[in-house]
């Protein structure tokens, strides 16, 4: 049985997490979603509410397991027994980060390979930090995340979910 890692921040999750997990889910036995605990990042949701938003947002994968973690993505990876770990590429300077990455992992668990899937066409220009500034000002982003996402979404600024 082949386990895959998919680690992020997931803050919060798009369509184009959930395309990435979907894709993945149909490659390897079991693919474990995994929510970095303490991201440097300005987060809108805590570690409780992005959990529960990817579970609802993968439920319909069974072989999709979501879970929380912190520290060294490799290192966890490594604890869990998976042998890749999954990312998702919108564009080049997603390659260069995830290619630096690539060799420190690599060299701190050599049995731990890095899987990359390019995004889909429709999602390359959906990012969670641009998202989250367009619903703050009012925006539609329903066709950037889950339905259950984008009701959180507008939830946290005070916000009336948008339709269509």
């Amino acid at each position: 049985m082949v386990t895959a890692l998919y680690p992020g921040s997931f803050d919060p999750v798009t369509v184009g997490h959930v395309d990435i997990a979907t894709r993945a889910a149909r490659l390897f036995d079991k693919v474990v979603v995994a929510i970095y605990e303490t991201p440097s990042k300005n987060l809108l949701f805590n570690t409780d509410e992005r959990e529960r938003l990817m579970k609802e947002s993968c439920s319909h994968l069974p072989n999709v397991e979501v879970v929380r973690f912190s520290g060294l993505v490799v290192r966890f990876a490594k604890d869990i027994g998976a042998e890749a770990i999954v990312r998702g590429l919108r564009s080049g300077s997603d390659f260069e980060y995830e290619f630096d990455m690539a060799f420190m992992n690599r060299r701190l668990e050599p049995d731990v390979d890095l899987v990359c899937f390019m995004t889909s066409q429709d999602y390359m220009f959906v990012s969670a930090s641009l998202l989250k500034e367009v619903a703050k000002l009012g925006g539609n982003i329903n066709e950037m995340v889950p339905p259950n996402v984008a009701k959180a979404v507008y939830s946290k600024f005070g916000l009336p979910v948008l339709e269509g």
